[in-house]
């Protein structure tokens, strides 16, 4: 089961662009929850609290809110120009025993054998969609490299996913590789030593020619 990670909220009243760049400059964050056919509720939530959220990569939280908590998805997050400052978060209320749909980061673990051998480590996914329980959702997906030889790849079936829980992407993907490092390019000096055989070689047929001309 996925550690808990408990958000306390505060209902606000009123909406509009004023309001909510006042809570920005109190430390909070305006947000929104709604989902399963239940009323939509503006909130406001603390911005170093959020950002702690993120930092731990937690998708899904216990939302407090007036003594009372809910399993809630973060759906969505809204950033400044900079992604420095979150502006606006969309809270998706869930069950704890609900399967949902998430994207979660792949974490590797370990150094690959076949990089210390001179081979090149491709990640070509970083992420990851799954399906399982909402108590279930992990903070990332962790991948153990340390026996990936070069020429050797790990694939999305053969990842370690929470109980009950399934990728939803194509099992033969893959996920990180070694691979051999690219073959240096033919330098100039290199191709015009390959061509100089040629020159020589029209050099002597011209003084052939010259000589039965003589």
């Amino acid at each position: 089961m996925a550690e808990s990670v408990v958000v306390v909220a505060t209902r606000r009243e009123g909406r509009g662009s004023q309001r909510a760049e006042r809570l920005r400059k109190q430390g909070r964050v305006p947000a929104v929850v709604y989902g399963h056919k239940e009323e939509t509720l503006s909130l406001s939530v603390s911005a170093e609290e959020m950002l702690a959220v993120i930092r731990r990569k937690a998708p899904v939280v216990d939302l407090q809110t007036d003594g009372t908590v809910q399993k809630a998805l973060i759906r969505e997050l809204q950033w400044d120009h900079l992604g420095k400052e979150i502006l606006h978060i969309d809270f998706y209320r869930v069950s704890a025993d609900e399967r949902i749909a998430v994207t979660v980061p792949i974490e590797l673990r370990g150094t690959a054998p076949g990089v210390t051998a001179g081979g090149l480590l491709d990640q070509p996914l970083h992420t990851l969609e799954i399906e399982c329980l909402a108590i279930n959702v992990p903070q990332s997906i962790r991948v153990a490299i340390s026996e990936l030889q070069l020429g050797q790849a790990i694939h999305v079936r053969e990842l370690h996913l929470p109980e009950g829980g399934k990728a939803l992407v194509d099992p033969d993907a893959v996920v990180v590789h070694v691979t051999a490092p690219m073959a240096e390019p033919e330098t100039a000096e290199a191709a015009a030593t390959s061509a100089e055989p040629e020159v020589i070689g029209r050099k002597a047929a011209e003084e052939g020619e010259a000589e039965e001309k003589k």
